[in-house]
Parts: structure tokens; sequence; C-alpha cells
């Protein structure tokens, strides 16, 4: 039985896939869905098993070809107020409710409905699916498989497609990005006597206060031509989560946050990461002046690139030639188009869906939203056989 891209939607929605949990009933399914089509895939799976990216190549051994990426993961539902049951698709008014209808598993569906079509039309340049895992948090999935495609002698595709949710635009550049997990490591002492202490949770603040002047000092400075497109024009520091001390009169022992930068196309990662570092450096030896013991640790728990917009870029052209936008559109939030193109691929986002709607309670792609995706996937496999 031939699985229609609403069927395949419902089946996808049905594995709940947060990103804490493993992804692999889901990766299982598709699998033996495109085994079904005589189509072959290659599972990456991360470190301890529990989780896989997979990919799978349609139609000739040859370069030239379309990647259609999506990401398997979704956010969790704990805490959200629900009207309907987050992993059955409940179709009302015009959408489709259900987490990840939007972001992503609506691509998804759409990616892995294309194999059939692609077979019954005999394409000529090749399809091929890249489904990554823990996009949600921090694009980690995504780097791994990739690699693998480039290495284990996979036809070179010329186009990647990120489906994330654009409402059908085409998408030519986001903002890149790294997070820091923090621990600022004090001295505990009776408050009243802080000169010999050395607070974590205060050590930890002057941190915070230079990633506020650091925003500060950007949104001051005139933005460079690409940065000029994004809201706000310029790279950001963002601190989210915080914790720390034992009591109102003891100097705190521990604080930890996070804190994390959204980098405009253009602005090197790791000039942010060394600039943090080097704060972080300064800050530790005034510590370590009162007391030896103090330091501060920093992990980074992810780094993505930018995208950045390609002068007669196969992505662009592509996906403007299918879907008739010839707007300028530009998000700040981050994917794994990026990635791709680190890695030498063209690539642009172009996907069904309004992001407002990820990772909120009651999400929903419209049924309007839907069956234009499914427009463009018919209109990419009439290409793809010309």
């Amino acid at each position: 039985m031939t699985l229609t891209a609403r069927d395949l939607l419902d089946r996808l929605v049905g594995f709940p896939t947060i990103s804490r949990d493993s992804n692999l009933d889901l990766i299982d399914f598709v699998e033996d869905y495109l085994k079904d089509y005589g189509v072959d895939s290659v599972r990456v799976p991360n470190a301890d098993g529990t989780k896989a990216a997979l990919y799978a190549h349609v139609g000739a051994q040859v370069d030239g070809g379309v990647v259609l990426s999506g990401h398997t993961d979704v956010v969790p539902v704990d805490g959200q107020d629900w009207d309907t049951d987050p992993f059955v698709v409940t179709e009302r008014d015009g959408k489709l409710f259900g987490r990840g209808t939007c972001d992503m598993k609506g691509f998804d569906a759409l990616a892995l409905s294309a194999v059939p079509l692609a077979l019954a039309r005999g394409i000529k340049r090749p399809l091929q699916i890249a489904l990554s895992y823990d996009e949600e948090i921090g694009c980690l999935g995504a780097p791994p498989m990739i690699d693998h495609m480039v290495s284990h002698g996979l036809p070179r595709a010329d186009t990647v497609l990120v489906g994330e949710p654009s409402m059908m635009q085409v998408v030519t550049a986001h903002k890149g990005g790294i997070g820091f997990s923090v621990h600022v490591q004090g001295f505990e002492v009776h408050s009243s006597r802080i000169d010999i202490g050395v607070s974590a949770v205060m050590q930890a603040a002057r941190l915070i206060d230079w990633a506020n002047r650091v925003n500060a000092e950007r949104a001051a400075a005139v933005p460079s031509d690409l940065a000029a497109a994004f809201v706000p024009p310029y790279t950001s520091a963002h601190v989210g989560r915080i914790n720390g001390g034992t009591a109102h009169n003891i100097t705190a022992a521990d604080c930890r946050f996070d804190l994390s930068f959204r980098t405009v196309p253009g602005e090197n990662v790791d000039d942010w990461r060394q600039l943090f570092l080097s704060e972080v450096k300064r800050i530790e030896a005034e510590m370590q002046a009162i007391q030896p013991s103090c330091r501060i640790t920093v992990d980074a728990y992810f780094g993505l690139p930018g995208l950045a917009p390609e002068p007669q870029g196969r992505a662009e052209e592509l996906a403007r030639r299918l879907t008739g936008d010839n707007g300028n559109h530009v998000v700040s939030y981050g994917t794994e188009a990026g990635q791709f193109q680190e890695r030498g691929y063209s690539a642009c986002v172009v996907g069904p869906g309004d992001i407002a709607q990820a990772h909120q309670p009651n999400e929903f792609i419209s049924t309007a939203q839907f069956a234009a995706g499914e427009a463009f996937i018919a209109r990419l496999i009439d290409d793809l056989a010309q």
C-alpha cells in the first residue's frame, strides 16, 4: 500500500522523538519504508547508539542531485497545555495539530513521499533524503551525517533544500551560533568576610554583565550590509538559565549558567568563542588572586555556522524557480543549512508551515501549507526528470 504524504505525517508524528529520547523507532520505520521501494539507506548512529541519522539515494549513481534535508527530533511537550494528543495528528479548522507537524515532520513526510514519485518518473538527476537527530539541542546530529555522506562515496549533490518552516519562502541566510555551559567555582565564607571569600554568583554576574555590554555595543554599531537584513542586525549574547548559591549569608561556592551567541553571517563563531574565553580568563585570574582554588570551567555544547547568501547559488535558483518566490528572506534562528554550506554544498531553507507555530502548545501546520509543500515536491520531481 502506497502511503500518502498525509499518511506519512500521521506515522512520523506518532513517534515521540523528543530530543532527550531515542529516535530509533522512527528510523526503523523510515528504513523499512524505503526498503519497500528498493531504496537502500545508511544509518549514522550517535556515540552510544541510542539515536541515528539516516540518508538515502534515489536514482542514477551520478553527481548533481538534490538533497531534501530534515530533522527527526522534536521539542518536549512537558508543561504545555494541549487540547489534543500531541503525538496524534488531529485535523480541525484547516489545521493539522500535533508535535512536529510544523517543525519539521511535515517536511520530512513530504520528502519521503517524493521517493515513489521519483521512482515512477524515472528521474535523471538523483534525489537524496537526509534525516538528522538532535537538531533541537544544537544541530548536533547533522555534521557526522554530512561528513559520512561526503566520505563514503555518495554521489555529490549540488543542491540542498532544508525544509524548516518558512511558509514556502526561500530563505538564503540565517544566523549561526555557539553555546557554552559555564561553571563558576567560588570560595565559601560568611558573607560578612566577603574580602576573603569569592562568590560564584557575583562572579557569574560579571560575565553576564559583559554579555549585556556586548549587546549594547553591537546594537550601537553600524551593521554590515549582510547583517543589516537581520532582526536584530547584529550578533547577540543571551543567558537563559542560571542556578547557584546556598544561602543569603554565604558567598556562593557554585554557580552554573548557559551563555550563547547568535552570530550574523560573515562573522566567525570561533572569534566570539575566543572573545568570551578571554573575558573568562581575566575574571578567573582575579578570583584566584583571592583564593587560588577558584576556577571557571567552560564547555561548548553547540556550535553552528551561519548560512550566507550564495551569488548565483544553485539551491537558491532551484528553490525560487519551484516556488516563484523572488523576495529577500533571512531568519535569525539557525538551521542545518549552514552546516551543509560549510561542507561545500549549495544550500537554502524552504519548507511549509509558519515558524511561529514551532515549539508551541497545539503546534500545527495548515492544510493549505501542507498542500503547498506537496505541490513543491511534485514540481521538484518534474525538474529532476528533465
